[in-house]
């Protein structure tokens, strides 16, 4: 099979199983658009990853920059916050509770 024959029939498939739903409220597109930014965000973190570990092609490797790196942490954690926002999770409390749960499994554990 090649790739247009593929393509046809994944079409056909997947329109018979996917799921039907739809974005109804502005929230559930805000949501989704903040989760989508996020991503984008994880993902330009990782190339700079790459690049600190000079895993990165030599071509991105001659325009990185450190300070960029730095920024990209940043941009992770600006786009976690509005995420947080949007779908109104209290930042303070979530991270209290993880650490509280990561505690009470490792320390007595050790």
């Amino acid at each position: 099979m090649n790739l247009k024959d593929l393509q046809k029939r994944l079409d056909t498939t997947l329109s018979q199983i996917k799921p039907k739903y739809k974005l109804y409220t502005p929230m559930e597109k805000e949501l989704l658009t903040q989760t989508v930014k996020l991503n984008e965000e994880v993902g330009e973190l990782c190339n700079d990853i790459l690049s600190v570990l000079k895993l990165q092609r030599k071509s991105k490797l001659e325009k990185f920059e450190k300070k960029n790196f730095y920024e990209e942490f940043a941009d992770v954690i600006i786009s976690t916050i509005q995420l947080a926002n949007t779908a109104h999770v209290d930042i303070q409390r979530a991270v209290n509770d993880k650490v509280k749960k990561i505690e009470k499994r490792y320390i007595k554990d050790h």
